[in-house]
């Protein structure tokens, strides 16, 4: 369920903004318009108060908008590496609605209200920081990217995002040897797709050109397949009925005595040659299409479904849930 803030709030003011907001709700509807903010004009409300270090330049609107320059610091003046008294630590903070929905200037008992950046409360940011522990930072799933220490990072966070481009947008990871600290970048770090914060069943993304392809081949393997079984029913179909219709000529031999007797016949000749054609007939054609159908498939599973395999289907680096 959602659940939606009044249009218009004043809670968290002190006497003398309420003061002046039952002014406003005398004056006449002209004057009483500029103060309500309707049209852009400005609007009265209630905003914390920051506190602010010694090292940041603060722009502040009248509205709760921020922009602090300053040195990495996620939440109290001790956080950070900013805190920790790191060089090459700057950081750039745009915030939106400190607090959220909670926002105030004063408590009920008249006394003014000091925030420190809150990544769970405020309610959008932009964060930019020369060297910061992003994904702990905010409280990000590991995932298969892993957990950024002591880079440079940039987070952006709110109840909605949306990036849009007229033409195109690309996520590119990568593009240079050595990260912003002066370290070697050694592994190949792709992009991983998170729902809820959760990456406990995190899996690669199929790639779909090689995923097409791996389906038309093995589409053409059980075709070959049904065409080798064919082969085996002909052969074998070919000998079944040489024995369903054979029959015997000439002598018998006499086995045993008394008043049971089993008659010895002589080989039915058609018989024998469909047998050892059949025989051969395996042997030459089936037993060998077996064979090499089975190292089609082998060549086929390393190809497609092993990671090593130079068509894999699944994306070495890219990931979701």
């Amino acid at each position: 369920m959602t659940i939606y803030k009044k249009a218009v709030s004043i809670g968290g003011k002190n006497s003398t903004d309420k003061a002046k907001h039952e002014r406003e709700k005398n004056m006449p509807q002209d004057t009483a318009l500029f103060f309500k903010g309707i049209g852009g004009d400005a609007l009265d409300e209630p905003v914390p108060n920051y506190i602010q270090t010694s090292s940041e330049k603060i722009y502040k609107g009248s509205n709760n908008t921020w922009l602090v320059f300053g040195r990495d610091r996620p939440r109290s003046r001790l956080s950070g590496y900013g805190g920790l008294g790191d060089t090459q630590a700057g950081s750039i903070d745009i915030v939106v609605g400190r607090l959220g929905a909670d926002a105030k200037s004063f408590t009920q008992g008249g006394k003014r209200v000091w925030v420190d950046p809150d990544v769970k409360k405020d309610a959008a940011r932009i964060y930019i920081s020369q060297k910061t522990d992003i994904d702990e930072n905010f409280g990000l799933a590991d995932g298969g990217v892993g957990n950024a220490k002591t880079k440079s990072g940039i987070a952006i966070k709110a109840d909605g995002i949306r990036i849009i481009a007229r033409e195109g947008i690309k996520l590119v990871t990568r593009t240079d040897k050595i990260n912003s600290q002066g370290g070697d970048i050694a592994a190949a770090v792709g992009i991983d797709l998170i729902a809820t914060n959760d990456d406990k069943d995190l899996q690669p993304l199929v790639k779909g050109e090689n995923l097409r392809e791996a389906l038309e081949r093995l589409a053409t393997h059980v075709d070959k397949l049904n065409g080798i079984v064919d082969s085996l029913l002909m052969y074998q179909n070919t000998f079944n009925e040489a024995l369903t219709h054979h029959t015997h000529y000439g002598p018998a031999k006499i086995i045993g005595a008394g008043p049971a007797f089993v008659w010895e016949t002589t080989p039915s000749l058609p018989v024998v040659s469909k047998g050892i054609k059949t025989m051969v007939d395996h042997l030459s054609q089936t037993k060998r299409s077996l064979m090499v159908h089975k190292a089609n498939l082998g060549v086929f599973q390393f190809s497609y479904l092993n990671p090593a395999g130079g068509k894999y289907i699944n994306s070495r680096y890219n990931n979701t849930t």
